[in-house]
């Protein structure tokens, strides 16, 4: 087999391979075997039927066809295997050449990982948040535990912003009541308007059993855009009593005898949350130094389908919420224009951070071993609300464990990155990575090998493999 390579462009390149007739033989004699368990020639047993008759059969030109179907996939593969083709992707093949017993020759176009240097981050300089709380973020968790322990009581008086209702809801379009829209018992908060525009302007100042009857636009539902006229009644006005901070509710809320020993609990565990926040803020912009430190030209169609994905992601989370884009557009205060360029840049960073982990991993001769992926998937399990090894079956049987495999590695090269830099906080206080805590994973994770492991095994053997990488890469985006 002969192979030219020729740079189309930093990101594309174009093979064109030629194949003696006799390399073939292999896929000939594949292809021989299939037709013979499909056509039925009088004399011989399905199967059997010798190749000769099998041309005769079902056509010389047929078998060729078939053969080179068969063929070309493998020939591609190591083709770029010789030729060290990092390929993203699947590739546009065209036969250039097919003659009986004598040659096949066939082109292929496929988008490659840009060749680069990454960047020197040894002792790569980040900066992250303070961990120490304030004592304003100390007091609000005191004051959200304290709404906790709230009580409402009758209010005594008509109603005003802020006191807690219970009401009905009744409404008529032209005179006919509107038998969905109605409800009764509903509790509010008067204030909030998260119910009908012009509600609580009706609520306040109306008084136990009385009515009012207010006009505004349905929204949702049948009737949504047309004018109503809605009627209100009130049945109950209660305000949210708090309890006193002091060493009573300390006694009340928590195990500590006193409000200083609760606030000082508040400010460690505060301290706690935010010592780890400070470790992924440190990923986070340690990775973003290493995204805008360097020029890396990117393929069109890997950043285009990181852009399809990311959208189909949007639209399935807004359809679960049952809202519109529109809508969402609207609350965002972004207009379509800008939501799209904030979406491919969002899309070409998350390209570009992915490059430059995988030059990492391979300059570091990073791998990832069977414990590392069943280690991911319990993690990933955990935050989709699933079981380990029903997610590990799902990977295996949709053939994504490459994915996780490529994850894994990506992680593992930017642990190392972390484990170089020098992460300061905002008052120059040095910060130190913490051990991640794997107490209590050996029993899920026991749960999940078994099913990872038979993709795992695979993988392992083919770690050195560049189109392993390559190919999990092209799902994954």
């Amino acid at each position: 087999m002969k192979t030219d390579v020729e740079e189309l462009s930093p990101t594309r390149v174009k093979l064109t391979i030629e194949v003696p007739f006799e390399e073939l033989e292999h896929a000939f004699d594949v292809t021989y075997k299939s037709l013979a368990k499909q056509v039925r020639i009088k004399g011989f047993r399905p199967g059997k039927a010798p190749a000769r008759l099998i041309d005769r059969h079902v056509g010389r030109g047929a078998v060729i066809s078939e053969a080179v179907n068969h063929a070309v996939p493998e020939l591609y593969n190591e083709a770029i295997q010789k030729e060290e083709i990092f390929a993203l992707g699947q590739p546009d093949v065209e036969v250039t050449k097919l003659e009986d017993n004598d040659e096949l020759a066939f082109t292929a176009e496929v988008d490659v990982r840009p060749k680069f240097d990454v960047p020197e981050y040894e002792g790569m300089q980040v900066t992250v948040d303070d961990a120490e709380a304030t004592e304003e973020q100390v007091e609000e968790q005191v004051n959200n535990l304290r709404e906790r322990f709230s009580t409402l009581v009758g209010a005594g008086r008509p109603v005003q912003q802020g006191d807690h209702v219970s009401i009905d809801l009744s409404a008529s379009v032209d005179g006919e009541p509107l038998e969905d829209v109605q409800t009764t018992g509903l509790s509010y908060e008067v204030g909030t308007n998260t119910i009908l525009e012009g509600l609580d302007d009706a609520l306040e100042g109306m008084s136990e059993e009385e009515s009012a009857t207010f006009s505004t636009k349905l929204v949702g539902g049948e009737y949504e855009g047309q004018d109503a006229d809605v009627t209100v009644t009130v049945h109950s006005v209660k305000v949210k009593e708090l309890p006193e901070l002091d060493d009573e509710f300390a006694q009340m809320a928590s195990e500590f005898d006193s409000m200083e020993e609760l606030r000082a609990d508040i400010r460690s565990r505060m301290a706690q949350v935010r010592r780890l926040q400070q470790l992924n803020q440190g990923r986070d912009r340690a990775l973003e130094k290493l995204v805008e430190s360097v020029e890396i030209p990117l393929p069109d169609s890997v950043v285009g389908e990181e852009v399809d994905r990311r959208n189909q992601s949007l639209e399935q989370q807004l359809s679960q919420g049952g809202l519109s884009k529109e809508s969402y557009l609207e609350s965002q205060g972004q207009s379509e224009e800008e939501f799209e360029q904030e979406l491919t840049q969002g899309a070409t960073s998350a390209v570009k951070a992915g490059f430059i982990l995988d030059q990492i991993a391979i300059e570091e001769e990073l791998s990832a071993d069977n414990s590392e992926l069943t280690e991911y998937v319990v993690e990933q399990a955990q935050r989709m609300g699933v079981s380990p090894d029903q997610l590990a079956n799902h990977l295996v049987e949709s053939n994504q464990i490459q994915v996780a495999y490529t994850e894994v590695v990506r992680a593992k090269a930017l642990d190392l990155v972390m484990e170089k830099a020098t992460i300061t906080d905002e008052s120059g206080n040095v910060v130190e990575r913490e051990a991640e805590d794997e107490a209590g994973a050996g029993e899920t994770e026991s749960a999940a090998e078994a099913a990872v492991a038979e993709g795992a095994e695979e993988l392992e053997t083919e770690a050195d493999s560049p189109e392993v990488r390559e190919s999990a890469e092209a799902e994954q985006k």
